[in-house]
């Protein structure tokens, strides 16, 4: 089949091994001291390898490779963790958390207290399904929107379940896994946080193709945070 799989330039590759540890399907090794794409069916094509490369080996193709075996993966992953259960990531900073926030008593501090849901918040490592987006309100925000604005938690995180990303930095196309997570979830309402800078239109500009992509009616709108901390527009 035709399909977008990661493409490794090995003149470019210094053989650091960053984007294999990255890699969580396991779909790349150090051969020779250089990165080699071993497992073409292991590789997803949402990138999470792109980012962490240091010298920019790695880009995305459309080309004929074999379908994306996700039983293969974590069959793969059982194996090598002995047998155990393991979750879909093996790093432990990205395995799927969610906090009933409403059962839990206030922690007693002078500043207010966290109002987020769910983790990992990254767009990259967040999972396409989890029991936290049935019926979510979903928050997609610019990562830097929450150190202009500085009650965040308090109107915008607050009740959502929240996805952060900043295209300029992670250089991958967003869309492709929101479109995957509209599909395949109830989200009820969809909110975009973005900074007036020009580059954050990347952000909105995913979240709109994911949602006609996605081919679902969800109510959505758009807010814009000014670099000195005011809303713009809403």
């Amino acid at each position: 089949m035709i399909r977008k799989i990661i493409r490794i330039d090995e003149e470019k590759c210094n053989g650091c091994g960053v984007c294999a540890t990255a890699c969580h399907e396991g779909a790349i090794d150090i051969v020779d001291g250089k990165a080699k794409l071993v497992r073409e069916h292991f590789c997803d094509g949402f990138g999470d390898c792109l980012p962490a490369c240091p010298t920019r080996a790695i880009s995305f193709e459309e080309r004929e490779a074999p379908e994306y075996d996700e039983k293969a993966v974590e069959e793969a992953k059982r194996q090598k963790s002995g047998g155990a259960k393991t979750a879909a990531h093996q790093c432990p900073g990205a395995a799927m958390r969610e906090m009933n926030r409403a059962t839990k008593a206030p922690v007693q501090t002078a500043s207010e207290t966290s109002e987020l849901l769910n983790w990992p918040v990254q767009i990259k490592l967040a999972p396409v399904c989890a029991p936290y987006f049935d019926g979510a309100k979903l928050l997609i925000a610019a990562d830097c929107a929450a150190y202009a604005y500085a009650s965040f938690h308090r109107d915008f995180i607050r009740n959502k379940v929240t996805l952060i990303g900043c295209p300029k930095l992670d250089d991958i196309d967003y869309s492709e896994k929101l479109t995957e997570i509209f599909k395949k979830n109830e989200i009820t309402s969809v909110t975009v946080v973005r900074m007036e800078v020009p580059c954050c239109g990347g952000l909105e500009m995913a979240a709109k193709k994911a949602l006609q992509a996605s081919g679902r009616f969800i109510p959505w709108q758009v807010v814009t945070i000014g670099i000195e901390g005011s809303i713009l527009e809403r």
